[in-house]
């Protein structure tokens, strides 16, 4: 039975439908909450703790950093801000750099990208295609890019200038901006995160990719949550071998600090000059160092090689135990981003997890997703799969 504390939280908005769980600490791929109760984390933050809890290499160096600066503005130079700015784009083949705090912060930065390009091509109204089921955000402009109806519902009017067009489907894309002038940029994300661990193509890429270069606009593809490793490269689009034009970036890169960037190629690395765009927090010390020593632990212990081995063992397990389970529509993903969609919805199934000892989240209503740290070992997939399979089974007969 799990010892649970009370779910009160009088002084804070009501945006969230948390479970009944405060957590006190953490230990690799296992937290314990106030209570005592241990939990092995599939969900890592959603997505977001590259390295688990109190890393032996990460937290050091993060407490060495808070002694010296945590933040200074961008009126001054940090150079741990080309330090990772050099790093990412040699990872990507890129070649620079905006840094911000948050995901959505980057998404609200490519689109400006995006519609920056327009205007000085001389498009007076820019527009974008996006996707069905994309997720880029809650302000105005990445609710409006974003693919879910209930999530902008009440706070239209929503932004216009976007086009929508279903996942993999290059002629859908073709048709929808036939004869359309005012085309400058297509954005998604490479596997779906929110609408349900859905990804894209790889044939679906290159094709996108080879029709942006055609009609001169910019591939745009959020990495946001499938990048920084995660399916077992360093950005999930380079399964296909393809590179974009603008590639924003947050959760993973910084282990749990709080980090977003933006990279951009040749194409669009330059559309922002003084004035443009800014942030406060963005680049500061302490998220610049975070992201220098979370890119230097996963290089040292090899953890998109980890990412894609035991993201492999987790979905080969999932599929064997789910197998000629009528209730399961599919298992899929990449490396460390696994979904298992059900034939009815299963918010319900957060909450049995949780007291069972595992974090996971449901997304897309009947998606379970499991995104844990990267660190995460055969054994603990072992056991993601021994905890969660009976719980699917006994909720798929009621």
């Amino acid at each position: 039975m799990t010892a649970h504390i009370e779910a009160a939280s009088p002084h804070t908005m009501n945006t969230y439908a948390r479970v009944p769980i405060a957590l006190d600490h953490g230990q690799g791929c296992h937290v314990w909450d106030v209570n005592g109760k241990r939990y092995l984390d599939a969900l890592g933050g959603i997505a977001v703790n590259t390295l688990g809890h109190n890393h032996p290499k990460l937290v050091p160096a993060l407490q060495n950093q808070i002694g010296k600066l945590i933040h200074t503005s961008n009126y001054y130079h940090v150079p741990n801000a080309e330090v990772l700015a050099k790093k990412l784009t040699e990872l990507s083949g890129l070649t620079n750099v905006f840094f911000c705090s948050t995901g959505m912060e980057a998404n609200e930065a490519a689109l400006k990208l995006a519609r920056k390009f327009g205007h000085d091509k001389g498009i007076a109204r820019p527009e974008v295609v996006v996707y069905e089921r994309a997720f880029h955000g809650r302000s105005i402009a990445t609710l409006s890019a974003t693919g879910n109806p209930k999530v902008q519902k009440g706070f239209e009017p929503l932004v216009e200038g976007f086009i929508r067009v279903p996942l993999n489907d290059i002629e859908a894309l073709k048709k929808a901006t036939e004869g359309n002038p005012n085309v400058v940029a297509v954005f998604f994300e490479t596997i779906q995160g929110e609408g349900g661990v859905n990804p894209m193509r790889a044939e679906y890429l290159k094709q996108v990719r080879e029709l942006c270069d055609q009609k001169d606009w910019l591939l745009m593809i959020d990495e946001v949550q499938c990048g920084m490793g995660r399916t077992g490269k360093w950005f999930a689009h380079q399964w296909a071998g393809i590179q974009p034009d603008v590639m924003p970036l947050a959760k993973g890169l910084g282990s749990g600090v709080p980090i977003g960037a933006v990279v951009a190629g040749p194409k669009a690395a330059h559309i922002f000059q003084p004035g443009n765009h800014g942030t406060t927090f963005g680049g500061n010390p302490l998220a610049m160092r975070a992201g220098v020593e979370t890119i230097r632990i996963m290089e040292e212990d090899k953890l998109l090689d980890n990412a894609a081995k035991v993201g492999a063992h987790l979905k080969a397990a999932l599929e064997k135990a789910l197998a000629g389970n009528p209730g399961v529509k599919e298992v899929r993903g990449q490396g460390l981003m696994i979904g298992v969609e059900l034939t009815k919805p299963c918010g319900a199934l957060t909450q049995r997890a949780a007291d069972a000892g595992l974090l996971i989240s449901v997304t897309a209503d009947s998606v379970i997703r499991l995104v844990p740290p990267l660190i995460l070992s055969d054994k603990e997939a072992d056991e993601i799969v021994a905890i969660l399979v009976p719980l699917i089974e006994a909720f798929l007969k009621e």
